[in-house]
């Protein structure tokens, strides 16, 4: 495999394994086992699937990032939908991992003795990450790849103490009440949200389709597996009600599992592995924001210019964090709406219309209209389910 697709992969799989890897331990303390299990396998399927269709629409008409796309292919307000879901979708999920890597690194500070505001660790977070996003893409390439190593020597080894003590009983568990499984559906779904890195991965990459499904595939795979694994390992040790006595916070959960392993620098190996965990998403998921914004407000490339752009990508996230710090889970929710519009329906809607000619493309993805209806059926589904949520209509996790 050569370097860059290899490096690529990695930065797929890095942007899903963060806020995901973190989240789902919380949602299954209320879904259980065999409903969060079924659920992302479900979903990691359909945005495999829709990657590939966003691949396809790109090859077809020589556009990368998607408002291009939709402007070509769907018309001006086709563009505008497609902007404003970016935008809400990047703000959302950068938001939601600053405020959780705020909460982690103010809290690994505490615990060496020193005091740290979820304040300013949340401007450190940005500052420090944000600032590799703003000096380019071989930058981000290169540490993403030196964290995911990291994170993955650290993932086997937590996994290898973890997984004999899992009891099976805990792993049997169902949803708490009705309603749960749907309700469940944007956050799972949240958690394998990796397209708005597809533009910025083709750029660095290039056309090859066989290359890029390599990269998508293979890069949102390996998510799925070592999320079955965690899943198993974290929900059989705990059992729903020590999860739910976490109380929704990522720093609550990582008490709960230390007081089970009573062993310091296993405490210390779970921490790290969470602030890599938030840390490569952030990267991932900043750097298509930060590459997104650039385009859009034609933003040079010189030292002022991509200061500029790291201003617009970065402050608004940042505020959202300092004024609710405790808002991971509901940044998460909020943006799993512009994910199914950006990363299911949008697709679906370029593809349709990309084959109405279908001469113009020189690649296709798998499935035919049958697959299209079902990836915009499921797509429709959890916009309807966020919006049941939010408004009181459905239970929460």
């Amino acid at each position: 495999m050569r370097s860059r697709t290899l490096g690529c992969t990695l930065l797929i799989a890095g942007t899903t394994i963060g806020a995901g890897m973190l989240a789902l331990p919380l949602a299954a303390s209320s879904l259980g086992g065999p409903a969060t299990l079924l659920l992302m396998v479900i979903l990691w399927a359909l945005m495999a699937y829709t990657a590939m269709l966003q691949v396809e629409a790109s090859l077809t008409t020589g556009h990368t990032h998607l408002h291009q796309l939709a402007d070509h292919l769907l018309g001006p307000w086709g563009k505008r939908i497609a902007a404003f879901c970016m935008l809400m979708l990047f703000y959302s999920l950068a938001a939601a991992y600053i405020s959780g890597g705020s909460s982690l690194l103010a809290q690994a500070v505490q615990d060496e003795g020193f005091a740290l505001s979820q304040e300013r660790a949340a401007w450190i977070f940005t500052l420090l990450f944000g600032g590799l996003v703003c000096v380019g893409t071989r930058s981000v390439d290169y540490i993403n790849r030196l964290m995911f190593a990291t994170k993955l020597v650290i993932m086997v080894a937590v996994l290898a103490m973890l997984l004999p003590r899992t009891e099976g009983q805990h792993l049997l568990a169902m949803p708490l009440e009705q309603g749960l499984l749907l309700a469940g559906l944007p956050v799972i779904f949240t958690s394998f949200g990796f397209h708005g890195s597809i533009p910025s991965v083709m750029l660095y990459l290039g056309r090859d389709p066989r290359q890029l499904r390599r990269v998508f595939v293979w890069g949102s795979a390996l998510p799925l597996i070592l999320y079955v694994l965690w899943q198993v390992a974290i929900l059989g040790l705990l059992g729903q009600q020590s999860l739910l006595a976490s109380g929704g916070a990522l720093d609550g959960l990582l008490a709960s599992v230390g007081q089970v392993i009573d062993w310091g620098a296993f405490s210390q190996a779970m921490h790290l592995f969470a602030d890599l965990a938030l840390a490569t998403s952030f990267l991932g998921v900043t750097l298509g924001l930060f590459d997104f914004m650039a385009k859009a407000l034609d933003r040079k490339e010189s030292a002022v210019g991509r200061a500029q752009t790291g201003l617009i990508t970065f402050v608004p996230p940042l505020l959202f964090a300092l004024y609710f710090p405790q808002g991971f889970i509901m940044a998460l929710g909020y943006a799993a709406i512009a994910l199914a519009v950006l990363a299911v329906l949008l697709p679906v809607a370029l593809v349709w219309q990309a084959r109405k000619v279908p001469e113009q493309g020189s690649y296709r993805a798998p499935g035919g209209t049958l697959a299209l209806a079902g990836a915009a059926t499921l797509g429709s589904l959890i916009v309807v389910v966020q919006i049941g949520v939010s408004a009181g209509l459905l239970p929460t996790l």
